[in-house]
């Protein structure tokens, strides 16, 4: 067939039209739609709920007026050290105040030592109190070592010069100068947290300390002391406090302490 060359050109030139057509007016496939859900609201992070507000009663308005002129604007916290030096000062009359605090940086000491009385150890460079005079006394044979109960009584003389305070006026300072406090809080690492509410946990952790009716056994691995007791041991840094201090001078302090307590919950 002298056609045949024109026939098959035919066809392929059909096919590649047919194979065009296809490609361009196909039909698309059918997708299956799903609904999206619209993002969450992005919700603010919640305001600290406060649990022991400080608050100011006319009365210990009166108790500050005794003590500092309300009139005056607050120091700054980095100022603070002459101001609170001077009303430490009226606060415990008659005394020298070198040999009981470190003045320096007082408030952000104070700050320090509270929030870690509940802990294991508390640093030595930030104490507000000076040390006890006098050296820890233990009694008995190596394998019977026991606190001295003389050791009770170089506690006592600061037992007593915390038991005369006017608590109301104590009270009444610290109220008035809570906004200081509250600064060296946050910026020792809590900025949403609030100090009162941390100083009343401490409070109530340093109550909840065991007492002590009988002889506390020691034990000296190395140069220090330690209780024998591994419950002691483990006490917290405020409650070994207590315990060296002795069971009479550890009831006063917790009886102080129940009465902060009442005042800064009021």
């Amino acid at each position: 067939m002298k056609n045949w060359p024109f026939l098959i050109g035919f066809f392929v030139i059909g096919a590649i039209i047919a194979l065009a057509y296809w490609q361009l007016y196909r039909p698309e496939p059918q997708l299956a739609v799903q609904a999206v859900a619209p993002p969450a609201a992005i919700q603010p992070p919640a305001a600290p709920v406060i649990q022991h507000p400080v608050t100011t009663a006319p009365e210990e308005v009166k108790a500050a007026e005794a003590l500092l002129d309300l009139e005056q604007p607050l120091p700054e916290l980095k100022q603070s050290d002459q101001p609170m030096a001077e009303l430490l000062a009226k606060l415990f009359t008659d005394q020298k105040l070198d040999r009981v605090f470190f003045l320096e940086h007082f408030i952000e000491r104070f700050v320090v030592m509270i929030d870690n009385l509940p802990r294991q150890k508390l640093p030595a460079t930030h104490r507000p109190l000076k040390k006890s005079p006098g050296q820890f006394l233990a009694e008995g044979a190596r394998e019977q070592l026991t606190i001295d109960p003389a050791n009770y009584q170089r506690y006592t003389p600061l037992v007593k010069l915390l038991s005369a305070l006017d608590k109301a006026q104590v009270v009444a300072v610290y109220k008035r100068l809570y906004p200081l406090f509250q600064e060296a809080y946050e910026k020792l690492g809590y900025p949403k947290a609030y100090f009162n509410d941390r100083l009343i946990e401490v409070i109530d952790h340093l109550l909840a300390a065991p007492q002590s009716s009988g002889p506390v056994y020691l034990i000296q691995p190395k140069a220090l002391y330690l209780y024998a007791d591994p419950e002691l041991e483990a006490l917290s840094s405020g409650r070994k406090i207590l315990l060296r201090s002795g069971p009479e001078n550890a009831e006063q302090l917790k009886t102080q302490l129940r009465e902060y307590r009442q005042k800064l919950t009021n």
